[in-house]
């Protein structure tokens, strides 16, 4: 099957030891995405989750497996999940989402590898959600460290 994938970067005001503790920490997790919840479980073979809406009956949900974690560089997740009210997405895929940091002067570059989205037009909407979504992140991102860094 043909995939694909998006990839975002952003500057970023903030050591990378910093960036990379906003990607482990659940309460920082929650104050960039605004997940009413987030666990994580930061080692390799560990989860990394996240909730929201109602705590019973969650709007959303998003799990991953940790497949690699290098600190400060690097988090790998995969065995993506996504579990909705509204239904699944309406195709099977398996999908990885990366994310590397480097330094950059006094701060650092912030990328995401968002893989494996099937090429099919079922996927379309889902894809254009998704890179919509990473934009937004990655706002909520710089105004979360500008906040708290």
């Amino acid at each position: 099957m043909t995939t694909r994938k998006h990839i975002h970067q952003i500057e970023l005001a903030a050591s990378p030891e910093e960036v990379f503790r906003l990607l482990i920490t659940p309460s920082a997790i929650r104050g960039w995405w605004a997940a009413s919840r987030a666990i994580v479980l930061a080692k390799e073979g560990g989860v990394w989750a996240a909730a929201w809406g109602d705590e019973d009956i969650p709007d959303y949900v998003t799990v991953y497996k940790i497949a690699a974690i290098e600190p400060p560089r690097q988090l790998f997740l995969t065995d993506t999940k996504y579990f909705a009210k509204t239904g699944q997405p309406p195709f099977d895929a398996k999908m990885t989402t990366e994310f590397t940091i480097e330094a950059n002067g006094e701060g650092s570059i912030l990328r995401v590898t968002q893989d494996g989205f099937p090429a099919d037009a079922v996927a379309d909407e889902f894809y254009a959600a998704c890179e919509d979504g990473w934009r937004a992140t990655f706002a909520s991102i710089e105004r979360y460290l500008s906040r708290n860094g």
